[in-house]
């Protein structure tokens, strides 16, 4: 897939239990973890509009970017449940390429085997191929506060000493 969207820059995990994942990735050296407890985004799932809640982690190992994603009992329809409710254990979910222009990655997929399964609002939109379905494709924009988070997980890490404030918040 990297030849056809680009290199793959973050590994995406749908999980159960934020805390449990948190705890598997931190016993193998993978941190710090940058935390958002309770984000609320406006998405379109499968062209309706959803509104949805999610706990999510990020970290980075090397030049990949580990995301995990636990989404609450209360939220709208997600991709993310649809993949808990397939693999109630959690797994990986997708893998995410940088995108400069989503809206015309989205027209550029129209009438493929690629299926939008979710977007959010001028932001990512998350595809699957409807010929090899499975892990999606996430793309991202290239914006600068996901650039800063990315390069800010990176830096984290190459100094972390594996130990020291292995969960924090991501402040947004």
């Amino acid at each position: 897939m990297s030849h056809s969207f680009g290199p793959i820059v973050q590994q995406g995990y749908v999980v159960p239990d934020l805390d449990a994942a948190l705890d598997h990735w931190l016993a193998r050296g993978v941190g710090p973890f940058f935390v958002l407890p309770d984000h609320h985004l406006e998405t379109e799932y499968y062209g309706k509009p959803a509104k949805i809640r999610i706990k999510a982690a990020f970290a980075a190992s090397g030049t990949q970017q580990i995301e995990l994603i636990e989404p609450y009992a209360d939220s709208g329809p997600t991709v993310y449940q649809d993949f808990l409710d397939k693999h109630p254990e959690g797994g990986m979910q997708h893998i995410a390429v940088w995108c400069d222009d989503v809206p015309a990655q989205i027209d550029a997929l129209d009438g493929s085997d690629w299926v939008l399964a979710q977007r959010y609002k001028g932001t990512h939109a998350y595809f699957d191929s409807t010929t090899h379905p499975g892990i999606m494709v996430q793309f991202m924009p290239t914006l600068e506060r996901y650039k800063e988070l990315f390069d800010t997980a990176e830096k984290e890490a190459e100094s972390w000493d594996g130990v020291s404030n292995p969960v924090r918040d991501l402040g947004w």
